[in-house]
């Protein structure tokens, strides 16, 4: 049964060691902590990671992120094991040692092939593997806010974006369900199946969202919220 959930999003910047002292948007980094430590006080049993990737399925639990992707300077020798993780798998197993969760983990990956009703399924049977689960939502907005953009500016991607706050902020399982995949996929919104599977992980429970941050600084969207879910004492 899921008892917390926290929305992040998956940029590199999230890691230090690729910005060095001078972080990047620091902010989103301590938002992104701050959402992610009530998982720990919510005392789960087991804590889920859900990304999107190229593939789907379940990853190695012990894995951690490989950053030569992102900086060949930072390759080390034992790095094969990082290798195998997704970046917003890796990201997300990142942020949970940050905040020191060392109990059972699950890392799950969606692609944006996969449907809404898949999607949900899954997020279903992920609260269904343990009486307290916590789930990590890694999730980008539209990557077309703006004319630097990777995706160039769409002016459709506001209101998306805008819809997709609403939801979360209301914790509105109905209305994450109900965004479109193929206009998600025209304005880059990577986050789209993961948010589809934090729906079906709620599976119809009341939960209060607070919101952590909200912004586009590089053009793509950026929600960062943590949720608490009713019945979690």
């Amino acid at each position: 049964m899921l008892v917390a959930a926290a929305l992040c999003p998956s940029p590199p910047l999230l890691a230090r060691e690729l910005t060095g002292y001078d972080p990047v948007v620091p902010e989103l980094r301590a938002a992104c902590l701050d959402a992610v430590r009530p998982l720990v006080s919510a005392r789960p049993g087991l804590a889920v990671v859900v990304g999107e990737a190229g593939q789907a399925g379940e990853w190695d639990p012990d894995g951690r992120l490989d950053l030569s992707a992102f900086a060949p300077a930072l390759a080390r020798p034992d790095a094969s094991r990082d290798a195998s993780l997704p970046a917003s798998l890796g990201l997300g197993s990142m942020l949970l040692d940050q905040i020191g969760f060392t109990g059972r983990r699950v890392l799950r990956s969606v692609t944006q092939d996969d449907p809404a009703a898949d999607c949900a399924a899954i997020g279903n049977r992920l609260a269904g593997l343990h009486d307290r689960v916590a789930l990590l939502a890694m999730a980008d907005g539209s990557a077309r806010r703006t004319l630097k953009a990777p995706g160039y500016l769409d002016e459709r991607s506001a209101p998306f974006d805008a819809a997709v706050e609403r939801a979360v902020r209301t914790a509105d399982a109905d209305a994450l369900m109900a965004i479109d995949p193929d206009l998600a996929r025209e304005l880059m919104a990577t986050g789209r199946p993961v948010w589809q599977v934090l729906a079906g992980c709620m599976n119809g429970r009341a939960a209060a969202a607070d919101i952590q941050y909200c912004g586009d600084p590089f053009g793509v969207f950026y929600l960062v919220a943590s949720l608490a879910c009713g019945g979690n004492d």
